[in-house]
């Protein structure tokens, strides 16, 4: 890259796939790094309808939805490349965050920018074809992963790079906000229908393999016996196994004691009518939900594998991944905790969110890390 110039009075423009899921708040996530900076925030979706809470969520000085179909953004992608093409020569942009692949592909053909790559997801590099293209445009493409775990998938696909041109960047929340959107226990648990004298076990997510709801189901099952007689687990979310993880819940004979809420429109605001959240995923990348239950003071177990233990830490309890008779040991230590013990572990939760996962702290982090600082990218 042979433009040196430090970033100031500047543009920076945000390159995003879509809105859906949690990738609204990751588009929030990055352009609030430049909240009180002189720089602005403008936000492209590469795909996706213009909405206008899509806008305000997205925390930018402008958004631009460029409504692709997935055809237009399929092989070579020369439409969006030329799109991105006419809005990088707009205005005096400086660099690029691209989130996912396509994104990064499409800046870097599109643009020629210094592209910062967010690394969602395990894999994406796995391919030889996306290693020759990342090592083609090495100069000036650099890769953050969510956690430390796709940060070093990453660093293994491209073992050639200098580690400093691969870093980490946590995923975060905006704590204060979550919380204020976070109704209180009882209210959550009317919504749900849940008994207010419950001992509830949570569980959000698509009902997919890869969350491995069959593994919490049994586990579940197997440490009955032992929980509070008001136990129960409650799952939010649909997908293709409900059937089949119905079907298991039956086959368990513990169809009294599982509910499955289907979709819950931000769920995140009902996390308050659990007592423990459970995520029971393979492999997750980072485990953003876990963050939105430390914010409503759940007791916390997850797998252990993925980014979900970075996020974890010593505020809750991992358990082999797969492995029931571990997950109900796990939930059996959870019912035991006294009050105490409960309050000791909301409070490591709550220092680690400030610390770690804030967007206070993400800032800080970001404004430090070498590939930044060697563009010159100054705050």
């Amino acid at each position: 890259m042979n433009d040196m110039r430090t970033l100031r009075d500047g543009w920076v423009l945000q390159f995003c796939h879509g809105y859906s899921g949690p990738f609204l708040d990751c588009a929030r996530q990055y352009a609030v790094l430049f909240k009180d900076t002189p720089y602005r925030v403008c936000t492209v979706y590469l795909t996706g309808e213009p909405k206008e809470d899509v806008v305000s969520g997205s925390a930018s000085d402008e958004v631009i939805f460029l409504n692709l179909s997935s055809r237009e953004i399929r092989g070579l992608k020369l439409k969006a490349i030329a799109a991105l093409r006419k809005i990088a020569e707009s205005r005096d942009f400086r660099f690029c965050i691209a989130h996912r692949f396509k994104p990064t592909y499409v800046a870097l053909l599109g643009t020629s920018l210094p592209v910062i790559g967010i690394q969602h997801a395990f894999g994406v590099f796995k391919r030889r074809s996306r290693q020759g293209f990342a090592r083609f445009f090495r100069e000036r493409l650099m890769l953050l992963g969510v956690s430390n775990a796709v940060r070093d998938d990453v660093r293994a696909c491209l073992p050639s790079w200098p580690h400093e041109r691969i870093q980490t960047l946590y995923n975060r929340i905006d704590v204060e906000a979550v919380q204020e959107q976070q109704i209180a226990r009882d209210q959550a648990r009317d919504f749900l229908g849940i008994p207010q004298g419950a001992w509830v076990v949570g569980n959000v997510g698509r009902l997919h393999p890869d969350k491995d709801q069959a593994t919490l189901i049994r586990g579940f099952a197997k440490a009955l016996p032992n929980l509070p007689t008001s136990s129960m687990l409650l799952i939010m979310g649909t997908g293709r196994l409900e059937k089949d993880l119905k079907s298991l819940v039956v086959e368990l004979g513990v169809e009294e004691r599982v509910c499955f809420a289907g979709q819950v429109a931000n769920g995140r605001r009902y996390f308050k009518a659990f007592d423990v959240f459970v995520l029971s995923s393979d492999h997750e990348p980072f485990g953003m939900v876990l963050l939105e239950a430390m914010a409503a003071r759940n007791m916390l177990l997850c797998t252990d594998c993925g980014g979900a233990p970075e996020v974890l830490g010593t505020g809750g309890e991992l358990f082999a991944m797969g492995d029931e008779v571990a997950l109900a040991t796990a939930l059996l230590n959870c019912a035991a905790k006294s009050e105490q013990q409960i309050v000791r572990l909301w409070n490591e939760s709550r220092e680690r969110l400030a610390s770690e996962f804030s967007d206070e702290a993400a800032k800080r982090r970001f404004w430090s890390l070498p590939i930044v600082q060697s563009y010159k990218i100054v705050e």
